[in-house]
């Protein structure tokens, strides 16, 4: 099969994986060749660091910089070692000529590449090889040095591409000239070393994948909780104002019937109370109940509130954890939104604790204030040779959630002992106070 252009010229599949294999070599080694890219610092709290004293660890951040000093400073003396029979500035010049391309590789580590190609032959012509032409000992090393570097700031096809001009230049060169053709050793070489930073290269890739992906799935778990406790919270809301919007309708039409000749102007009232209120249930079902899955029932029984704490508590204490109970102020009725999201902070800080800190003791505070509500629990370090059962933090988000939903304040967190503690405050306005009008905003429900 073909691929035919607009001017109607077909392109062979060949042709295509040509182009397509020369544009990568130009985005790779050719394009922005000799771009400036600093070698970067590493992190001073990797596993290497840890074994540098304390007070050097910082420094350890240009250990790679230092490693590439003393690989250009190797070079040049490999050079002057092999040429001891030339004069020694003459032996100094091609030693630097050849580690030049090495200390390139801190900056710009493409354009080290060609140079060392570029300087290979003239240092061959001049330099006594003694290995395979046209690389010379120094030029050899450096050649290994630069392809590796580079192989290492890379991505890992580039590898590749280094490998193929590496067996080009020592197949080529020779030919040209007329030497011998030997080119197995360095292809050996490099494709080892080569070989073994791909490895190096896609693991950390492959890596850094698993990290993001990681942390991608450990958001959306977070919105699916956050989603999940808002669903929990609309129905219970759904359950709470249903139920008050029927009292008022049941009372608004009994109470004509409660008042002997009630002139018509009442009755009228009342008739209208009861309209807007199955009115308003009505809608309220409507737009709430889409938050309902389909085998979703309400619940027969009411909603829990603190006067159940007492039973809450007695089921915790039959699994084995200690907890005792303290209520301060006065106790008197709260809204039936903040009785039961109390109840249900309590209930998941106590889970919390059976979870995490098996064998220790809890505390649960409830606090009457004349601004609202007060709770505070808090439970001991564990006890017990238990391993801890491991969580994903989903009841701390969901006491979050409900407690901005009353507009309340929350602090969770490990106490100085070892232990946890969570404080709420729910604040409820006085029913002298106004109650603002309520607003739903889309996508609350």
């Amino acid at each position: 099969m073909t691929e035919t252009t607009t001017g109607g010229t077909a392109r062979p599949p060949e042709f295509r994986l040509a182009s397509g294999l020369f544009q990568s070599l130009r985005d790779d080694l050719i394009t922005d060749a000799f771009a400036y890219r600093p070698l970067p610092p590493i992190r001073t709290d990797g596993r290497l660091a840890r074994w540098v004293p304390r007070a050097l660890r910082p420094r350890t951040a240009f250990l790679p910089h230092a490693v590439v000093v003393l690989l250009s400073v190797i070079t040049v003396f490999v050079t002057i070692v092999n040429n001891r029979m030339v004069p020694s500035g003459l032996s100094l010049l091609l030693g630097l000529l050849a580690a030049a391309p090495v200390l390139m590789t801190l900056v710009r580590p493409v354009g080290a590449v060609w140079v060392l190609l570029g300087v290979t032959l003239p240092l061959a012509m001049v330099e006594s090889t003694g290995m395979t032409w046209p690389w010379s000992p120094g030029t050899f090393f450096a050649h290994l040095v630069v392809i590796t570097i580079v192989a290492l700031r890379s991505r890992p096809r580039v590898a590749g591409w280094l490998w193929l001009i590496t067996v080009a230049t020592g197949s080529f060169l020779p030919s040209l000239i007329g030497q011998p053709l030997e080119p197995g050793p360095m292809a050996f070489l490099s494709a080892v070393s080569l070989l073994a930073v791909t490895v190096r290269n896609t693991r950390k890739e492959a890596r850094q994948e698993v990290t993001a992906q990681q942390e991608v799935t450990a958001v959306e778990r977070d919105k699916r909780t956050l989603l999940e406790e808002r669903t929990t919270i609309a129905r219970e809301l759904h359950d709470v104002v249903a139920h008050h919007m029927s009292v008022v309708a049941i009372q608004a039409e009994a109470a004509p019937y409660r008042v002997k000749n009630p002139p018509p102007e009442l009755e009228a009232a009342f008739v209208t109370i009861r309209e807007n209120a199955v009115a308003a249930l009505t809608e309220l079902r409507r737009v709430l109940g889409v938050v309902r899955s389909a085998d979703y029932e309400a619940p027969d029984a009411p909603q829990p509130t603190l006067a159940s704490l007492d039973g809450l508590l007695a089921n915790v204490r039959e699994t084995g954890l200690s907890v005792e109970k303290t209520i301060t102020g006065a106790v008197r009725e709260l809204p039936q939104g903040v009785e039961l999201s109390a109840y249900r902070i309590i209930q998941e800080a106590l889970s919390n604790t059976l979870r995490h800190a098996p064998g220790a003791a809890a505390e649960v505070e409830v606090s009457y204030v004349l601004g609202g509500l007060g709770i505070r629990i808090v439970n001991e370090a564990a006890t017990t040779d238990v391993r801890p059962s491991p969580g994903a933090g989903h009841g701390i988000t969901g006491m979050r959630e409900r407690v901005a939903m009353l507009e309340g304040e929350m602090t969770a967190g490990e106490t100085s002992a070892g232990g946890y503690e969570v404080a709420v405050f729910i604040p409820v306005r006085s029913r002298q106070e106004p109650e603002p009008e309520p607003v739903l905003e889309a996508g609350t429900a």
